[in-house]
């Protein structure tokens, strides 16, 4: 089941290096949705604010705005602090890299060289969530103008009554 292209999730990828974005493509390819590529924070940062992302796979090791100054960036943002983002690093990792990203809000921390299986299915949990919030959202939003109709139907029964 493919799904059209206004339903795609966004997936943001976020590496300095194109070898890397070019991986992330081959192993997110096969979820069907749509993968916009930033090479660096600010790039990210811009992207977020102009489309709905489902989720972030972020770079830690990046020139100018590092993957942790990104990631802080974009959890102070009331637009973008609930997206979910996924940190990346190389094996040669300071030990405290897992602590700093969850202390800034990440989701997830996964050191390269990754399991492709282990990231798509990572990623596909955070899809799903997006999915199921974008439903709530839709069913919120029919149920209040359900209750607006309501309300305005009893309204027009009361003032039928004091007539």
């Amino acid at each position: 089941m493919t799904a059209s292209a206004s339903e795609k999730a966004g997936i943001l990828i976020v590496d300095d290096m194109e070898e890397n974005l070019i991986a992330l493509e081959a192993v997110l390819g096969p979820l069907d949705q749509q993968l916009v590529r930033a090479r660096s924070g600010e790039e990210a940062l811009k992207a977020m604010l102009r489309q709905d992302f489902a989720v972030v796979l972020l770079d830690v090791l990046m020139p100018g705005m590092d993957g942790f100054e990104t990631a802080a960036n974009i959890k102070r943002l009331d637009q973008t602090k609930d997206v979910p983002i996924i940190l990346l690093t190389g094996t040669d990792a300071d030990s405290d890299y897992a602590y700093r990203g969850y202390a800034i809000g990440a989701a997830d921390f996964l050191t390269k060289p990754f399991d492709p299986w282990l990231l798509r299915t990572k990623v596909n949990v955070f899809l799903e969530m997006h999915r199921k919030n974008r439903e709530l959202e839709a069913r919120t939003e029919q149920l209040v103008e359900r209750v607006e109709e309501l309300e305005r139907t009893v309204e027009g029964l009361r003032k039928y009554a004091e007539e």
